[in-house]
This record gives structure tokens, sequence and C-alpha cells, in this order.
């Protein structure tokens, strides 16, 4: 449980001290506000046209995510609590995940131009955000009463359904299970717009430890919801720090993902959350070289002979949106790619 000290500062604590308050917080009346909280935890089973949650199981790079959607009413709820109850509460700077003002460019431009660059990732990192470390921040940190902060809590976390969780693959190895096990407990959903909020405050001691620990051997730490970010000069060794980095996020209730550790140095392409780093944040050339190629295509030979297999209803959305992205990342290739995507003829 997180200790009042051991969270982010108290600046913008919102001032809900009843049931009462949270609920017009929430336009919600008190009987809805009980029921979008599960307090009789029927979530676990009941069928689905009474959860709260749309849940989906979604494998990627070879790994099963269970995604929760919250329905329309508890997504609002949840909405109102991001705006007027997290959002005030400051993170620690090395945060950049669904933090406003910060972005995939401000949590890659601090690691450009380093000697080497350490990622790492975190497994099932909502799912190990459990509902009492969510209660102790909240009660502690944010300053909520007692029923306040439980109630808060219930609309923040969930349990998976005895269904779904009992349909998923049991994966092999006792840590595997133990990570599939938390699912049938409460925890930060993967879906709620509350989430990234919530998890950024769970996790600011272990931003500030790490970036402790990075600043003791002269490297720079960013994290980006479950990315971990080291980068130095040569004098870094890479296997030492995450090594170290593996032991805080241990103690912290994290567990690092071997398999996703990675290590570059400046003579090899050094990558920070999709974007090349060993100069400044841009696209990897392949992606840059494809993207100038499709806009100068397009203008010359029409946009509806580009489309290769994408719908040509949404087919301009794609393309302004790889060019958006391009140039959130660098904005020099952002230019070039804006002044080629005038000349389309969209028409």
């Amino acid at each position: 449980m997180v200790a009042a000290d051991d969270g982010p500062p108290g600046r913008g604590r919102p001032r809900l001290r009843t049931r009462p308050a949270l609920a017009r917080l929430l336009d919600l009346d008190q009987a809805d506000l009980a029921w979008f909280a599960d307090v009789r935890v029927l979530e676990r089973t009941v069928d689905e046209p009474l959860r709260h949650y749309r849940w989906h199981a979604v494998e990627r790079r070879g790994r099963l995510r269970l995604l929760a959607e919250p329905k329309p009413r508890l997504k609002e709820a949840q909405r109102r609590l991001l705006r007027h109850v997290l959002a005030p509460i400051p993170v620690h700077d090395a945060a950049h995940g669904c933090v406003l003002g910060r972005s995939v460019r401000t949590a890659a431009a601090p690691q450009a131009g380093r000697a080497l660059v350490l990622g790492m990732d975190l497994e099932a990192f909502f799912a190990s955000v459990s509902a009492p470390r969510v209660w102790g921040l909240l009660q502690g940190t944010a300053g909520l009463t007692e029923p306040v902060a439980h109630l808060v809590t219930a609309l923040g976390t969930t349990t998976a359904p005895v269904s779904v969780w009992r349909a998923l693959p049991l994966p092999g190895g006792v840590e595997a299970r133990e990570r599939h096990r938390r699912l049938a407990a409460p925890h930060l959903p993967q879906g709620a717009p509350t989430s990234p909020a919530l998890a950024n405050l769970v996790c600011f001691r272990l931003d500030r430890r790490l970036a402790g620990l990075a600043a003791s051997c002269g490297a720079r730490y960013t994290r980006y919801v479950d990315d971990l970010t080291f980068s130095g000069d040569r004098r870094i060794r890479g296997d030492r720090l995450a090594a170290l980095v593996t032991e805080v996020a241990a103690e912290e209730g994290f567990r690092v993902d071997p398999a996703k550790t990675r290590v570059a140095g400046a003579g090899s392409r050094q990558r920070v959350l999709g974007a090349v780093v060993n100069a400044r944040p841009t696209l990897p050339r392949p992606e840059r070289d494809a993207l100038r190629a499709l806009l100068h295509n397009c203008a010359r030979h029409g946009w509806a002979t580009q489309t290769r297999g994408h719908d040509p209803a949404t087919f301009r959305e794609h393309v302004l949106g790889r060019v958006a992205w391009a140039a959130a990342l660098d904005p020099v290739l952002g230019e070039r790619l804006h002044a080629l995507a005038a000349r389309i003829d969209w028409s």
C-alpha cells in the first residue's frame, strides 16, 4: 500500500469528502453510484448484459492481453474522475505516457544522441496495479476520505469474470501463472480511461527510484506507460543497469520482461517507442522512405491508385495520420511531408 509520502505532491488534491459529493460530481444518484462501483461484486459471475465491461482477449507480439472496455455510462463516470480527480494530481517528471503536454517525442528526445540506449518493458503492467495500491494512493496522496477512496477505487478497478478468466489459456511457468491469477483479483483494467492516470500515480515512487538510479550513473530515464528507457555514455554498463532496474521494479511490485530488454550502442539503430534516436527522434529510414514514396505517388498518379487494400473511405485519414505521427516525432521531417501531402488532390 502506498504511504502518503511515497506518492506525488498533493498540489491539486480534489475536495471530495462524502459519497453524495462524489455522486454529484459523476452525475449519478446513490443507487447508480453503488451499481457502477460493483459493491455487490457481480462482475465476476453475471452474464455479459449485466457486466460493466466488454472483455476481449487479444494476442499481440506473441502475448495474450485481456482488454476490458467499459460500457458507456461507466466510461463517462471514469472520464469525469480522470478530469476532476486524477488529472490535477502531478505525476513524476519521468512519466510521459498519457500525460497532458507529454508524448512519445518528449519521452524519446532525452535519449537521443547517446552512446548507449537501454529499453525494458514491465509485464502485465495494469494487472500489476491492484485495488489496495489504488486505495492507498487515493486515501494517502490524493487526500480522499476513506469511503470516497473506496468508491473511486471500485470505479477504477475491476475483476475478470470467472467465465472469461477460465477461458484464457493457462500459461506455463510459476511466474506466468502468478500474473494470470492477478486478473482474477481487482486490478486496473486495460481499456478504462482512468487506468493510465492511476498507474502513473502509483508509479511515482518507482519513477523516483529509477530516476535516482539513472542519475547515480550518469544516465537519463523516461517511462511511457510500461516502457522504461535509459541512456548514457560509454561508461554505462547496460547489463549491470538492467539488473538493478529489475531489482527496483520487483521491490515496487512490477516484473521486467527479460525477453524485451534491449541494449543498443551508437553504432546500431537505437529505437525508443518506435522512433530512431541515434541523432534525434524520427521515423526509421524504411518508414520515412515508404511514406515519402506514398505521398509522391498519390500526388503524381492519384490517391485512388495507392489504396492497396485500405478502405478508400478512410484512406485520406490514414495517410494524413501517418504524416501527423511523423511530424510529432520529427518536426523537420514533418514540414517536408506536409509539403508533399499538400500536392495531393483528394477530390
